[in-house]
C-alpha cells in the first residue's frame, strides 16, 4: 500500500515538473496587453504560449524565454483573438461590371479571384468567416476554396460555407432575375430556387449532399438583385419551417437575409439562428428574437457602401440604385435601436458588396451606432463564435483553443479604428502576417 501510494505521488510530481518545462516547438507570443474575446476590459502584459495549433499556456508578464522556443515580440501591441466575420461572399466582389460578368465569366474565373479575396481577408485579421452565398454561376467555388485552405494549398480564413443561398422563384437569390430567364434553364432546388415545403426540404438536402456547413435563405427582397422590391416577404411560413426542420435534422444552422419586417418575423418564428441586415426590424421582432435567442448580424458596412454607391450615377442599375439609397440609409439610422434592444449581435459585414480585406471598417460603424469598443470586439470574437457553434474552438484567447491571434498597435479600447491596422496574424499556430521588427 505504502509503495503504491509513493509511486503514484512520484508519477504525479514527474508530470507536474514536465508540464513546467518548455516543449520543443513552442512559440511565445509576448503581448503588451491582450483582449481575451469576452471580458469587459483588456488584460495586462502576458505571454501566450502556442504549441502546434493550440494555445498551451498564458503566462503573466514577459518571463525570460528558454533558448528552445521561438519568440514573437508584440510588447508594443494589443493582441486579440482572430476576428470572425459571419457574413461574407468570397466568390465575388461587386463592381459596375458584376451584372455583365454573370454572362461572361465561368466558375473558374470566380474561383481564381476567390483565392485573392481569401488572402486579403486573412491578412486583415479575419481568421474565420461564414460565407453566405456562392455568387459564381456554377457550383462549389467556395467549397473548393475551403478545401484548398484546409489542406494548406491556399492561404485564407477558416470557412463555414452555405454553398448557394436558397430563394423562391423570382426571389432575391434567384440567379435568373433580370437575365431574360425565359431563354435559360429553369433553376430548381439543386440550384437553390424552390417553391413549396417539399422543394424547400429538397434544397437543404442538396446542400448537405455537396458538403455545405450551414443554410442561408433570402426571406425578403434585397438590394443588389434586379427586382423591384427590396423588402417584400418571399418565403411562406410553411417553406421556412420546412427549411429549418430539415436543416436541424442535419445539424446545420440557418441564416436569413431579411430587410422587411413581415418576412423577418416569419423567419424568427420559424426558428432560424440569425437574421442578416434586419433593416426594418420592429420592437415586436426584437421581443421574438430575445425570447428565442436569435442572433442579429447588422452588416452596416455593406449598408454604407450601397448608400454611397447608389448615389453615384451609373454604378448600379436604376432599379438597384433606388433600393440602395433607401435601404442603406435606414440600416445605419436604425442600428442604435438594435443596440438598445438587447438582442444578441454577431459581427458580419457582407464583404463582397465592398472590397474584401476592408472588413474591419465595420467595427467603427458599430461603435458609432452606440456600442463600446470592447462590445464591438466581442461581436467579432465570442459572440460570432457562439453563433457559428464554434465557441469551444475559437473566439477567445484561452488555453486549449485554436491559436488564432491578431495584433494591433496601441489600445483598441480607446481607438477602435486600430482594428483596421492589423500588424500580425496567426491562424491555428501558423503565422500569415509576421510581426513588424521592433
Amino acid at each position: 500500500m505504502w509503495l503504491s501510494k509513493t509511486l503514484r505521488t512520484l508519477k504525479l510530481l514527474f508530470w507536474l515538473c514536465l508540464s513546467c518545462l518548455p516543449v520543443w516547438g513552442e512559440t511565445w507570443v509576448q503581448a503588451g496587453r491582450y483582449f481575451d474575446g469576452q471580458s469587459t476590459e483588456l488584460s495586462p502584459a502576458a505571454t501566450i504560449v502556442v504549441v502546434e495549433d493550440r494555445i498551451s499556456r498564458i503566462l503573466p508578464g514577459h518571463p525570460d524565454p528558454p533558448n528552445s522556443v521561438d519568440v514573437i515580440d508584440l510588447r508594443n501591441s494589443t493582441v486579440l483573438p482572430g476576428f470572425i466575420d459571419c457574413h461574407v461572399h468570397l466568390s465575388g466582389e461587386f463592381t459596375p461590371n458584376s451584372y455583365i460578368n454573370r454572362f461572361k465569366w465561368e466558375s473558374a474565373d470566380f474561383a481564381v479571384r476567390s483565392t485573392v479575396y481569401a488572402r486579403k481577408t486573412l491578412e486583415a485579421g479575419f481568421t474565420t468567416v461564414r460565407d453566405l452565398g456562392d455568387t459564381s454561376p456554377g457550383f462549389s467555388v467556395v467549397l473548393a476554396l475551403k478545401k484548398a485552405i484546409d489542406d494548406g494549398t491556399v492561404a485564407g480564413p477558416r470557412i463555414v460555407a452555405c454553398e448557394k443561398s436558397l430563394a423562391t422563384i423570382g426571389g432575391h437569390a434567384d440567379p435568373t432575375n433580370g437575365t431574360g430567364s425565359q431563354y435559360l434553364a429553369t433553376p430548381g432546388p439543386r440550384e437553390g430556387v424552390l417553391s413549396g415545403p417539399v422543394e424547400a426540404a429538397e434544397a437543404v438536402r442538396w446542400r448537405y449532399k455537396r458538403g455545405a456547413d450551414c443554410i442561408k435563405l433570402t426571406a425578403t427582397g434585397g438590394v443588389l438583385s434586379v427586382a423591384k422590391s427590396g423588402d417584400n416577404p418571399q418565403f411562406t411560413t410553411e417553406e421556412l419551417e420546412a427549411v429549418v426542420a430539415t436543416a436541424k435534422d442535419y445539424n446545420m444552422k440557418v441564416a436569413v437575409h431579411a430587410h422587411g419586417s413581415e418576412g423577418m418575423m416569419r423567419a424568427v418564428r420559424a426558428g432560424v439562428d440569425s437574421i442578416e441586415h434586419a433593416t426594418y426590424v420592429t420592437p415586436e421582432i426584437f421581443q421574438e428574437m430575445k425570447q428565442r435567442g436569435t442572433y442579429l448580424v447588422p452588416t452596416l458596412l455593406a449598408g454604407h457602401e450601397v448608400y454611397v454607391k447608389g448615389q453615384e450615377p451609373g454604378y448600379y442599375p436604376e432599379v438597384v440604385a433606388r433600393k440602395a439609397v433607401k435601404v442603406g440609409k435606414h440600416l445605419k439610422d436604425n442600428f442604435p435601436k438594435i443596440v438598445q434592444s438587447g438582442v444578441k449581435i454577431a459581427f458580419g459585414t457582407d464583404a463582397g458588396v465592398f472590397p474584401h480585406g476592408e472588413n474591419a471598417g465595420e467595427f467603427s460603424l458599430l461603435v458609432e451606432g452606440g456600442m463600446s469598443p470592447l462590445q464591438a470586439l466581442r461581436c467579432a470574437n465570442i459572440e460570432a463564435a457562439t453563433l457559428l457553434g464554434l465557441e469551444d474552438e475559437i473566439g477567445t484567447i484561452s488555453v486549449g483553443k485554436q491559436a488564432d491571434l491578431v495584433a494591433v498597435p496601441g489600445d483598441p479600447s480607446r481607438d477602435i479604428r486600430l482594428t483596421e491596422k492589423v500588424t500580425f496574424v496567426m491562424k491555428s499556430g501558423r503565422i500569415h502576417r509576421p510581426a513588424p521588427t521592433p
